[in-house]
């Protein structure tokens, strides 16, 4: 038997913790395990204490000790236990279990789920609030197979028991969303922190998969992660798959490129390459160790105020089609960028960018909200380990070549600049390719609205014919 999609309750009323046990408590049809390790059996108590478990509960376990869980779960070939494979082994394990102990023929209309999640609460010197991994495995129809969702997460309380409830709260979230607003994957990111706050959680990463997510484009889903202010940044691959920045970052030399994309260019592709090139002749970086990163600001997504979904999709399409992983962050300025990679690494780092940008790199106005100004966030900026990589402009006008030995910026800030300049931390990009400086994606997005000829030669080879044949960035509505 089906299960029912949708929720009754009012669209502007929330529902409780309590709340949503009992409503899954008294579904006849959902019936499921609870695996708990780290914060103590904090999900499953919201539905013993809601009442009517004895239907829900197929079983609840903590597998504390490491040697019973690796009996369990297998050993890691990292040793590690708060991880993404680990809680995908869980959920996995726990549901073969139920399949093969109990009858499909006895219980015909009975939808299997499994929960779990492996945490790390915070450390006692409070120096490491901790983080933790959840996820549900979870059938919609006992004829259907199964579906998933998995997302990563950082506490922000600094008091161990606060986290467990918070954990708990999430669990029930993340339950409830999965059978009652699973038609609905906004909706249910939302609902994530239903009777929740911000300032107590940070979710970072989440991955929907399954027959009933075949629509959903996870990497829109990181974007809502941003979008509603749940997480700073997010990462996804080349294949689309959300993946975790901490883990992809971690102790790793990093070379970042931001931009709009909109679409990528040669000039873009020309910056990444002699970029590279400069970063790996560096002595501290190791080119196996060097994960590179085209990054997009949330600003920059937003067009008259809003952000357009179906135009980030179509920059994200291109990005992947060339092999690159990308990020999504809500860091306007550079600094805060730098400050988020210091988080997980403190090996060497790299911004490329064109001079144009830097000349914004150094404007007063842009810090004006900081207590120390342009001299603290170019601290922030130039203080680890970090070298700039700067490709030239062109002046239309006069044809006069723009790199960081004729950049103008303003008399106060003059000095400093010649003081990070003459310090290295400035370098320009010389090899690069002089005949596609007057290319913008502007100029691009312009030829492509007036079916103008000429665009796909300013493309990196195969994004033209991407463009067309997906109809991105408004090919379509030309009517070819």
């Amino acid at each position: 038997m089906p299960i029912t999609l949708r929720g009754d309750q009012e669209i502007n009323n929330t529902p409780t913790i309590k709340g949503k046990s009992l409503r899954i408590n008294l579904n006849k049809n959902i019936y499921g395990t609870f695996s708990e390790i780290g914060a103590g059996q904090e999900t499953v108590r919201n539905f013993f204490r809601s009442g009517g478990a004895s239907g829900t509960i197929a079983k609840a376990m903590s597998a504390y000790d490491k040697d019973f869980s690796d009996a369990i779960y297998g050993i890691e070939d990292d040793r590690r236990y708060v991880t993404e494979k680990r809680l995908k082994k869980m959920v996995k394990h726990e549901i073969r279990l139920m399949e093969d102990r109990l009858s499909r023929e006895k219980h015909p209309d009975k939808l299997f789920f499994s929960y779990a999640n492996t945490v790390q609460t915070i450390d006692f010197a409070k120096k490491f609030k901790g983080h933790g991994w959840v996820g549900i495995r979870f059938q919609l129809d006992p004829l259907e197979d199964y579906n998933e969702i998995v997302l990563h997460f950082r506490f922000k309380e600094s008091d161990a028991t606060l986290q467990q409830e918070t954990l708990g709260k999430l669990g029930v979230n993340l339950i409830y969303g999965a059978f009652y607003l699973n038609d609905n994957p906004k909706e249910l990111l939302a609902s994530l922190y239903d009777n929740l706050h911000k300032d107590q959680l940070e979710i970072d990463m989440i991955n929907f998969s399954g027959s009933r997510f075949m629509y959903v484009d996870n990497r829109l889903m990181s974007l809502q992660l941003v979008k509603n202010g749940m997480t700073n940044a997010v990462m996804f691959d080349s294949s689309g798959v959300n993946l975790l920045p901490a883990q992809v970052l971690y102790k790793k030399n990093i070379l970042a490129l931001r931009g709009s994309f909109r679409p990528v260019t040669k000039v873009n592709m020309d910056i990444y390459e002699n970029a590279k090139k400069l970063f790996f002749k560096e002595n501290k970086v190791e080119k196996e160790n060097t994960q590179i990163i085209f990054e997009i600001t949330l600003s920059n997504l937003r067009s008259g105020g809003r952000i357009n979904e179906r135009d980030f999709l179509d920059r994200a399409e291109l990005l992947c089609s060339l092999g690159q992983n990308v990020m999504i962050s809500n860091f306007k300025e550079y600094y805060k960028l730098v400050e988020y990679f210091n988080e997980f690494t403190k090996n060497r780092m790299g911004l490329a960018m064109g001079v144009d940008n830097m000349v914004k790199v150094f404007d007063e106005k842009y810090y004006r909200d900081l207590n120390g100004g342009i001299l603290e966030a170019v601290g922030k900026l130039f203080f680890k380990d970090l070298k700039i990589y700067l490709y030239p402009s062109k002046n239309e006008e006069t044809g006069e070549l723009l790199t960081s030995d004729n950049l103008t910026v303003h008399p106060r800030i003059k000095e400093l600049y010649k003081f990070f300049k003459n310090n290295g931390k400035l370098v320009d990009i010389k090899e690069y390719d002089p005949t596609i400086l007057n290319v913008y994606s502007k100029l691009i997005l312009e030829m492509i609205a007036k079916s103008e000829d000429g665009w796909e030669e300013m493309l990196p080879e195969g994004i033209s014919e991407l463009i067309k044949r997906r109809r991105l960035f408004g090919y379509s509505r030309r009517g070819k």
